[in-house]
């Protein structure tokens, strides 16, 4: 037998190696750099889709006002089709859908804010790093170091990023939500030719849809769900297709990003520059500020560049197969409607906005302060 004396001493190194690979020993520097990034994750999958449970149905009207054919009779003819206004829009849809139109194709985005908020978040406190970086700033330096514009410029990146994502879960989700007013009338007249948004009317002694837009509640019939919609996408034009309507996805969230994040930077900092009982500036807000914060963010973001989203909601939910540009139904909007044309929609879009980026930001910051 050999004497335990004469083996070699433990190697510390090794065994110091093989504790941090077992989880008995945490090196400081993995925590720090590490677990935010991973944080971000999970605390923008809970803060999108709690967002998006709450202002969906504001989103399904704001949709369907924009997606209303130029050529549709105006409101103040006989035909009831045209949607006034959202309360309008909000009446007809209970009236033939029931509450259940109101969350017509939810799967989609709600799988969707998922990813979309997670990317967004992430590249935004990448694009910080990237930022303090450049400038030559301390390592661990909070954002608020930042100025303004610096912030601002973060956003701008991360929504030209997000943008990529979130136009094939938009174009799935605005045609579900529409699908319902682009059902062909059944009888002699739906196989005219005239389209799914152009269906003419048929005897005024039957139920009828005029111009796609239902005045009573159409028979059932079996609508495409996500799945069947995504490959219908697919088998007609390919992954293309999928990006129909990119550039006003785009151009929406680089300058929406880059408000909703600089206003809700911007605002928690009025508040922390504001005086405080002890007459130092303080480092973290209150739930009240970081919700009011959220609340102008969100303004900020939907009313920025809201004929942006307009138009590709337009091209979106249109029935061509192709043709269509990006310029070519802005065109068609301002010769039909105006100015007005572009924000059919802004003002229930600007309302439901609010509580929702709250709640985002709300949840973010205080799930990001329990879990790093």
């Amino acid at each position: 037998m050999h004497d335990s004396s004469s083996q070699p001493a433990k190697d510390p190194a090794r065994a110091a190696f093989f504790d941090i690979l077992n989880g008995s020993v945490r090196l400081p520097s993995y925590k720090v750099h590490v677990v935010p990034y991973r944080t971000l994750y999970d605390v923008d999958d809970l803060a999108g889709s709690a967002g998006k449970l709450i202002e969906y149905p504001f989103d399904t009207i704001k949709v369907r006002l924009q997606s209303q054919p130029h050529i549709l009779p105006s409101p103040s003819s006989s035909s009831s089709s045209h949607f006034s206004g959202p309360l309008d829009c909000l009446r007809q849809t209970l009236r033939n859908e029931g509450p259940t139109g109101l969350y017509r194709g939810l799967s989609s985005p709600l799988v969707g804010a998922m990813a979309e908020n997670a990317v967004l978040f992430f590249v935004y406190a990448r694009a910080q790093t990237m930022i303090k970086t450049w400038r030559g700033m301390e390592e661990g330096a909070e954002a608020q170091e930042l100025g303004i514009g610096a912030l601002v410029a973060a956003g701008a990146v991360s929504g030209a990023v997000a943008s990529g994502v979130l136009t094939p879960i938009e174009l799935v989700k605005c045609k579900l939500q529409v699908q319902s007013l682009q059902t062909p009338t059944p009888g002699p007249s739906s196989s005219s030719g005239g389209g799914a948004l152009l269906s003419s009317a048929s005897s005024s002694s039957s139920p009828t849809s005029i111009a796609g837009f239902h005045t009573k509640a159409p028979a059932p019939a079996p609508a495409p769900g996500p799945l069947a919609l995504i490959k219908e996408i697919y088998r007609e034009a390919g992954l293309k297709g999928f990006f129909r309507g990119q550039t006003g996805t785009f151009l929406r969230e680089t300058g929406g990003s880059a408000a909703w994040f600089g206003m809700n930077e911007y605002i928690k900092q009025l508040f922390r520059n504001s005086s405080s009982p002890t007459g130092t500036r303080r480092t973290t807000n209150t739930t009240s500020e970081t919700l009011i914060a959220g609340a102008c963010a969100g303004v900020s973001y939907n009313f920025s560049l809201f004929p942006a989203d307009t138009i590709k909601s337009r091209m979106q939910t249109s029935t061509k197969k192709e043709g269509e540009t990006f310029v070519g139904v802005a065109r068609d909007i301002w010769r039909a409607s105006g100015v007005r044309g572009f924000y059919r929609g802004c003002g229930i879009t600007v309302a439901r906005s609010a509580p929702s980026s709250a709640l985002i930001f709300f949840v973010y910051e205080r799930l990001g302060e329990v879990l790093k």
